[in-house]
């Protein structure tokens, strides 16, 4: 039997390089049914094309809403009869300025998508998993271990996903309801490309080289590497891990 054979799961960014990786991976891993979820419906329509799976269903909503973030969990409750795995990985990266310079509004907006939007997300999810149990992970990123300079909204916003974590894991433990937090280094996607050239414009790539130079393994991460760790903690292999920090970096960090 297949790891995720028959759970259900909900996507957040679902239509990202991240949430899709993940999403085919948890199919292939034997998972039933998956609800991606996302504020853009053009990317949900070509994601769901894209994987081509009669157990895709899309939501459109926007994360930092308490109504929209109950009518995805509530509809995901109401196509499957249970939810399993909740994969809370929409993000923003904001722009990269001094902290002098950071414009306030940006900042708010971040903030709204990367730690309301997870709480909200928690919120909603707990009261139907309560019932049976499950796994909750939550994307952060190596900017939650570290400090960056030009990224004070971003780095905030992920040390604050890793408190918010470790509340939901002690709140949900009595339930069985298990909450993990993964810690991606530079992925080989969008976000990487904006935060490149908002490190330098025009010369991204060379930015990007300075990164993979920092890396032990040499590379940057691909979707999918961050897409196995969050099959792991959705599987029962994890069973036994609750409130801990997943690092996927190559080994940056060190």
């Amino acid at each position: 039997m297949k790891p995720l054979h028959n759970k259900s799961i909900i996507i957040t960014g679902g239509a990202g390089g991240i949430g899709m990786a993940t999403a085919r991976m948890f199919l292939d891993e034997g998972g039933k049914d998956v609800l991606l979820v996302d504020k853009n419906k053009n990317a949900l329509d070509e994601a769901k094309k894209e994987l081509n799976n009669p157990g895709v269903h899309c939501f459109v909503a926007d994360i930092t809403v308490a109504d929209e973030v109950k009518a995805y969990t509530d509809k995901a409750v109401e196509l499957f009869g249970k939810l399993d795995v909740v994969f809370l990985n929409a993000g923003y990266e904001g722009v990269v300025k001094p902290l002098t310079e950071y414009p306030e509004d940006i900042f708010d907006k971040v903030l709204d998508i990367n730690v309301k939007g997870v709480w909200l997300g928690l919120k909603y999810a707990f009261p139907h998993m309560q019932k049976s149990g499950g796994s909750i992970i939550i994307t952060s990123s190596v900017a939650g271990l570290t400090g960056t300079a030009q990224m004070m909204a971003y780095t905030t916003s992920k040390h604050a996903v890793i408190g918010t974590m470790r509340v939901a894991a002690l709140e949900g433990a009595p339930y069985k309801i298990r909450v993990n937090s993964v810690h991606p280094g530079p992925v080989d996607n969008r976000m990487m490309r904006s935060l490149e050239e908002g490190f330098a414009p025009g010369a991204g790539g060379e930015v990007k080289k300075g990164f993979e130079s920092q890396i032990p393994l040499g590379r940057y991460a691909t979707n999918e590497d961050i897409a196995s760790m969050v099959t792991f903690l959705a599987s029962d292999k994890s069973k036994y891990i609750t409130g801990s920090i997943h690092v996927v970096d190559g080994g940056f960090v060190i």
